[in-house]
């Protein structure tokens, strides 16, 4: 849970005395092996802020990565889990660009930071009073003058204590990212979410919407009758964003974006052909990125980059070329899946480093590697599957892009 900051930790932090207290608090080494030494250190210098201190330079670290910009904010722990990416919050707020924007669960700031450059008007609310004064320091809006009160305005963005439930704006563009754990675990139950899915699209119907959710949410069951996005970022996925039918893109209701850190995009969508051949596996194996086939978009993906599946139920592709920038697997050889005929095989080329990559069958890929034993020198990718219901392994080199 980490330390539960309070107001006057704040007040403390964002003022002269916290930030000296802060810059030499970043001077420690703040490992497991220093953790007692540095602790009774900063008691020592600053008794009753020590933890609030450490807590603080303790989450900037934490923070770097996934928040570059970020070095001199103000967090807690629960806050920088559920932040949102910069890179992931960029790509929302540029399609919002030019548009008034309330997000209405706002937390420490860091979607308003994408969206205050773009956005004419920002206005960012919550409940918590601690993270919408975190939230003012962050953004270097004026701090709330009293509890419920607003803060003063700063270049284009305001903030307010408000229940993301009860609409507080009219003419803006509503963003709200529910909180995703219940009871201390994480929900997939859209009633579950704080506040519940159901009730935030009914207070706000009608209105222009983007709500951001786990790529795991059953989209189909829930009904939405928008466009739902799912967003990777150096190949892992991120989130699922729901828009509305006013913010969703023509003819679409799914879209798979992959970013990346270089600053690459790239998008696809349900409106783009999704014809591909019935063929025997090509020259390549292709593991399309997680957004793809998290949006179902798999089909769609092969036809724009001509390549086929290696099983319609399956979302390996296969083909005689690799996209750009993507990883492929070229194949070796064949054979049935088999754990005896694959040691054979391995053994017999000299096998060493071994990857093993599964879809379709139930195969724990760490325990088949220390069954196989690999002792050799050369490097080979396993790639587990089935086609129809045979299992099948194709032994393949991989080629990085």
């Amino acid at each position: 849970m980490g330390y539960r900051f309070g107001r006057d930790d704040v007040a403390f932090l964002g003022s002269a005395a916290g930030r000296a207290a802060l810059a030499e608090v970043d001077r420690l080494e703040l490992t497991t092996a220093t953790h007692l030494r540095d602790i009774e250190r900063v008691r020592r210098s600053h008794a009753e802020h020590a933890a609030a201190l450490i807590e603080t330079v303790r989450l900037r670290r934490k923070a770097a990565a996934k928040l570059p910009a970020a070095a001199d904010w103000l967090f807690t722990d629960d806050a920088l889990q559920q932040a949102t990416p910069a890179l992931v919050a960029r790509h929302r707020a540029a399609r919002l660009a030019g548009r008034a924007v309330h997000d209405v669960t706002c937390s420490i700031g860091a979607e308003l930071a994408e969206l205050a450059p773009v956005c004419p008007v920002v206005v960012g609310s919550d409940l918590d009073e601690v993270r919408l004064a975190m939230a003012a320091h962050n953004l270097a809006v004026a701090p709330l003058s009293a509890p419920g009160r607003l803060a003063a305005q700063s270049r284009n963005i305001v903030l307010a204590k408000a229940d993301a439930l009860v609409p507080t704006t009219r003419d803006t563009v509503i963003i709200a990212d529910p909180a995703r754990r219940a009871d201390g675990r994480r929900t997939y139950d859209p009633a579950k979410l704080q506040p519940p899915l159901p009730d935030l699209l009914a207070a706000y119907a009608g209105r222009d919407i983007a709500v951001k959710s786990a790529p795991g949410l059953d989209f189909d069951r829930l009904g939405w009758d928008g466009e739902v996005e799912i967003v990777s970022l150096d190949g892992s996925v991120r989130e699922a964003c729901l828009w509305s039918p006013g913010l969703a893109g023509a003819g679409v209701t799914r879209r798979a974006t992959v970013l990346d850190s270089r600053g690459g995009a790239t998008t696809l969508t349900d409106a783009e052909p999704d014809d591909i051949p019935e063929r025997a596996p090509g020259d390549w194996i292709v593991d399309p990125d997680g957004a793809v086939v998290r949006a179902g978009l798999v089909r769609h993906y092969a036809a724009k980059h001509g390549l086929w599946q290696l099983d319609p139920h399956i979302a390996y592709l296969t083909g005689d070329t690799v996209p750009a920038g993507m990883r492929g697997f070229r194949i070796e050889d064949r054979f049935e899946l088999r754990e005896k005929t694959l040691r054979q095989e391995l053994s017999r080329r000299d096998c060493g480093a071994l990857e093993i990559l599964v879809r379709g069958v139930d195969v724990d890929p760490d325990a088949l590697r220390k069954k196989l034993k690999p002792r050799g020198a050369i490097p080979y990718t396993l790639v587990l599957t089935r086609i129809g219901r045979t299992g099948t392994a194709f032994l393949c080199t991989a080629v990085a892009p």
